[in-house]
């Protein structure tokens, strides 16, 4: 593959179309990807996300996917995680037994069984992020800004100072973890306007190297 590309991995779970059309919005070409080879020299991963974390997992293993994802991040390329791509970096899952990628301490559990009757599961549509964190991928982002968001598990990293932004429904949650190269959001930055695509803006630049905000 072109040393110069975006992969965007495919696991056989995600709708990427939605993906590769916010990235092209923003002036790059990404290129699907579902092998090893493919992997190896790109400038950056974006791991999308859609579906349950077992089948997910699966799926990368049978596909031979997880080592050249996990040898990529430590060798620095840059990774960004977007919902389920977020909960897979944790140890496991409440979803499945099936481990997870183990990039970042802690588990995923499901939103609490007693949140207000007026708060539902999947928690879906438009919610605050509160930033905590600072990271060039979050440059220009507005403090308290609107994004996104379908899921009904949440990410519990053990390590509080990879949380870069917290949100709120029923209980506080990680809605971004941010920690050198591997940034990952619980919300759909492609479903998310002009900040999701100012969010995918950054990260193609900081894949490339570039200053973001230049």
């Amino acid at each position: 593959m072109s040393v110069n590309r975006i992969a965007i991995i495919d696991y056989g779970a995600s709708n990427l179309r939605s993906v590769v059309k916010a990235l092209e919005k923003v002036g790059h070409s990404p290129l699907v990807v579902e092998t090893p080879e493919q992997i190896i020299n790109a400038k950056g991963l974006l791991l999308p996300g859609q579906g349950a974390s077992g089948p997910a997992m699966r799926a990368l293993e049978n596909r031979g996917l997880v080592t050249p994802i996990l040898d990529s991040i430590d060798r620095g390329v840059p990774y960004l995680g977007v919902c389920l791509g977020l909960q897979l970096l944790m140890d496991s899952s409440d979803e499945s037994e099936e481990p997870c990628l183990g990039i970042l301490r802690g588990d995923t559990v499901r939103f609490p069984a007693d949140l207000p009757h007026t708060l539902k599961v999947p928690h879906m549509g438009w919610n605050q992020v509160r930033l905590c964190g600072d990271h060039p991928v979050l440059e220009g982002i507005p403090q308290h800004s609107n994004f996104y968001f379908v899921h009904s598990y949440i990410a519990r990293p053990k390590d509080q100072r990879v949380v870069a932004g917290i949100s709120e429904h029923g209980v506080e949650f990680c809605s971004i973890v941010a920690q050198e190269n591997l940034v990952a959001t619980q919300f759909h930055p492609e479903k998310s306007g002009m900040l999701g695509l100012k969010l995918y803006h950054n990260f193609v630049r900081f894949a490339f190297g570039e200053k973001v905000g230049a």
